[in-house]
């Protein structure tokens, strides 16, 4: 199940609403994964939680109660934002689905940013994983891979959360970061965020907040392909893309790719 949430929480993700559909309009009639494996665009299922993006809290309402039934009744969902801040909502479902099904919820993070900025409201994509760790997403089931632009109060926060933490400057045998990771998140039922600006920024235009020194493309699809071998993996988001920031189309591109490979399991 492919569901689109054209979610935009603050100024600097204006635009990002468009990703899902753009993402979708790139993607070919047919396309042939890394696997071999080949997937017929026409054979997609596809919804959109349609909301008003003037109305947050109205929104935020209807991505959740829409992500409870659709990881309910499907064995892996995927999310294509839409800004960050959907992942709190998604989150929160993710671990209530878990809980009523007495499993284990693993949140594994692509970011370079913490998100954890102090939020006194509905939180953005700045703020949403501090908002769903203090309502009780357990850190210790969270690990976050690509950080690298965080300041102290950011790096106090994920200490004292026990979140796990692999930043970008460690990753340099990503290969066994990558056995390390997964060997940690097979404890439970997975979901996968996605935040495109854990690549390093001279290959994404088409984002808000690059940084520098990141991920290649490369690196991050082998994780996702890794991951994708993983039976538990349950729920994946793709977010902060954003179409009206791309150049050449080369972001959207990259959300095709990455759809297209999650999709080739």
């Amino acid at each position: 199940m492919i569901v689109k949430v054209p979610l935009e929480n603050s100024n600097d993700s204006l635009g990002c609403r468009k990703a899902g559909n753009e993402i979708l309009k790139n993607f070919p009639k047919t396309y042939t994964a890394e696997n071999k494996k080949l997937i017929e665009k026409a054979s997609l299922r596809l919804e959109e939680i349609h909301l008003d993006n003037s109305k947050l809290a109205e929104a935020g309402k209807l991505i959740y109660e829409n992500s409870v039934e659709v990881i309910e009744t499907n064995e892996k969902t995927i999310f294509l934002g839409g800004d960050g801040s959907m992942c709190y909502e998604i989150g929160n479902a993710f671990k209530e689905v878990c809980k009523t099904e007495d499993k284990t919820p693993m949140l594994v993070i692509f970011d370079a940013h913490a998100d954890v900025e102090k939020s006194k409201g509905i939180p953005n994509n700045r703020q949403w994983l501090r908002k769903l760790v203090e309502e009780g997403f357990p850190g210790e089931n969270i690990i976050l891979i690509g950080l690298r632009a965080s300041n102290i109060s950011d790096n106090e926060f994920l200490a004292n959360h026990k979140i796990k933490v692999y930043e970008m400057k460690g990753l340099n045998d990503y290969e066994e970061i990558c056995d390390i990771v997964m060997e940690l998140a097979r404890q439970g039922e997975i979901y996968l965020s996605i935040d495109v600006d854990v690549i390093d920024s001279v290959f994404v235009s088409g984002t808000a907040m690059g940084e520098s020194a990141g991920m290649t493309t490369r690196q991050l699809i082998y994780f996702l392909q890794r991951f994708n071998l993983i039976k538990s993996l349950r729920v994946i988001d793709i977010n902060e893309i954003n179409p009206e920031l791309d150049v050449n189309g080369q972001t959207v591109k990259l959300g095709t790719k990455i759809l297209g490979e999650i999709l080739g399991n």
